[in-house]
């Protein structure tokens, strides 16, 4: 009994006289190799890439007031600071690297976008034009993931009552709207819900009839089950007055 206590406690010792010569070591890099910080550099270029890529392919209107590769930045860094600070394994040094990182990449990519246009279109994408003298433009839309109720939704916060109001609406690379009203309106679409589109509340222009999904004019007189000529929808209802 004697024996094998004497032979714990001098396993005891060692481990702990191991601890201690390396705990520093441990507390940079963890238990991982040295080989695997140049590791680490390359994780983190691979992963900023791809959530840059995702970012682009969900649509500006994730970005809000950042551009696309500094919201992969910031989510990358709450990422990155998790590990280090609770994983007994993952020393600091490692995150501090991806950090670092980040911020070359970062750095690199606004570089790269003062020195090239095409870079800074690749990477933050451009603005796309959503309305154009009264009329969506279905394609751009659809390419942008923007629907009919959330463009009305922007447009009725400026006072904006129906799309002949509007001369051009652009949604920029950072997802915002800049919305320009026509120095003289025309008869349009109305942008108020259906619920919400009492005839006394608007004037209706029972003259002209306008596309429900686009807000094309269909001309005078309009038959019943006739298309759309931009968009092909058949769906009509009298223009609003300007």
């Amino acid at each position: 009994m004697n024996t094998i206590y004497v032979n714990q406690q001098i396993r005891l010792m060692q481990s702990t006289g191991q601890s201690a010569g390396g705990g520093f070591s441990r507390f940079l890099i963890g238990e991982a190799p040295p080989e695997f910080l140049l590791e680490i550099i390359l994780r983190a270029g691979i992963m900023y890439i791809l959530l840059l890529t995702v970012l682009r392919l969900m649509g500006k209107r994730m970005g809000g007031q950042l551009t696309i590769s500094e919201l992969a930045v910031m989510l990358t860094l709450g990422a990155i600071v998790s590990l280090p600070m609770q994983t007994p394994d993952k020393g600091i040094l490692q995150g501090l690297l991806v950090l670092v990182s980040m911020l070359a990449l970062q750095r690199g990519f606004t570089l790269a976008g003062i020195l090239s246009p095409g870079t800074e279109r690749i990477t933050q994408g451009i603005e796309q034009v959503l309305v154009r003298d009264g009329m969506l433009d279905m394609e751009k839309m659809k390419g942008e993931n923007i629907t009919q109720h959330q463009l009305f939704a922007v447009l009725r916060q400026r006072g904006i009552k129906h799309l002949g109001e509007v001369s051009r609406v652009y949604i920029e690379a950072s997802g915002l709207f800049s919305i320009y009203k026509a120095p003289k309106p025309a008869p349009g679409l109305s942008i108020f819900p259906d619920q919400e589109r009492p005839g006394q509340a608007l004037h209706q222009d029972g003259n002209l009839m306008v596309c429900k999904a686009c807000g094309a004019t269909a001309g005078t007189p309009h038959t019943y089950g006739q298309s759309c000529l931009n968009c092909y929808n058949i769906n009509f209802e009298p223009a609003i007055a300007p």
